[in-house]
């Protein structure tokens, strides 16, 4: 029996990267997880690997800035395993201009998928874990520790060249999880952020051939150039980036019980990397 056992998780973006790592580190501790992702294979691929570790976990396949995701999401939770107890708010992707190039398409982009969809996830959760309060309240019960984890930048926290609408919409992020945390702790529940450094993922590696990610029918490029990593690698102590594995463990440091009493905070995961 692990740590998590007998709750329920919703991560999203969890069929790749960071997010399936989370959605497996929780699983590994007994949570059970449903996992969404753009495309119906990577998430079918992460539930076949909690379930083959002896985990459950169902899917919840879209774009979280789809109409009505946010309802469809936790909805999974409820009928699938029977309520909700950690969101992780994860899903996301950069695209990236200098402001005098950006257009309205992309600001709107990145502003709707970082901080409107986190919004709308936790706005439709909020239903659910109220309900389940006043249950255990009415039944004398103790009322359980619930977490939300969002998912933010140093990007958001310090800028970043090129990036005003992700920094804009992950500094964003973190006035949401402070609100939520002073809104939701009459619920038990702690809500905290993980203000990601640079982390290894297939949207940072080298970019190479032409690399791109196709989302909502955009083509967007992705990695990064062999200079900006090699900068990068000098300025984190640690001397490289992150892994996906390490960004979901600073991820999971929130929704084990040993974290029951921190809420309202940011944890900077960047290898020692400071502003």
């Amino acid at each position: 029996m692990g740590k998590l056992a007998g709750k329920v998780a919703i991560v999203s973006g969890s069929g790749r990267g960071i997010g399936r790592e989370i959605a497996l580190k929780l699983a590994s501790d007994g949570a059970s997880v449903v996992v969404n992702d753009l495309d119906a294979e990577p998430a079918k691929e992460t539930v076949a690997a909690i379930e083959a570790s002896g985990g459950q976990a169902a899917t919840c396949v879209g774009s979280v800035t789809e109409a009505g995701f946010a309802d469809r999401f936790v909805r999974t939770a409820e009928e699938s395993f029977g309520g909700l107890d950690i969101v992780v708010n994860n899903a996301g992707y950069t695209w990236d201009s200098v402001i005098q190039k950006m257009t309205d398409e992309q600001w709107d982009a990145i502003l709707n998928l970082h901080l409107k969809a986190p919004f709308q996830i936790l706005r439709a959760a909020q239903p659910v874990i109220s309900r389940a309060v006043k249950r255990a309240q009415q039944a004398g019960e103790q009322v359980p520790c619930r977490k939300v984890v969002n998912i933010s930048s140093v990007a958001g926290l310090g800028g970043n060249v090129g990036q005003s609408n992700y920094a804009a919409a992950k500094a964003g992020v973190v006035g949401l999880t402070k609100t939520l945390a002073k809104e939701w702790g009459r619920y038990n529940v702690t809500v905290n952020a993980v203000a990601f450094g640079f982390i290894l993922t297939r949207l940072t590696e080298v970019a190479a051939g032409g690399a791109t990610l196709e989302v909502d029918g955009r083509e967007l490029k992705v990695g990064v150039n062999p200079e900006f990593l090699e900068q990068a690698r000098l300025s984190i102590p640690l001397g490289r980036p992150g892994t996906p594995a390490e960004a979901a463990g600073a991820a999971y440091l929130f929704c084990q019980p040993e974290s029951d009493y921190v809420s309202g905070e940011v944890l900077l995961c960047g290898g020692g990397y400071r502003i």
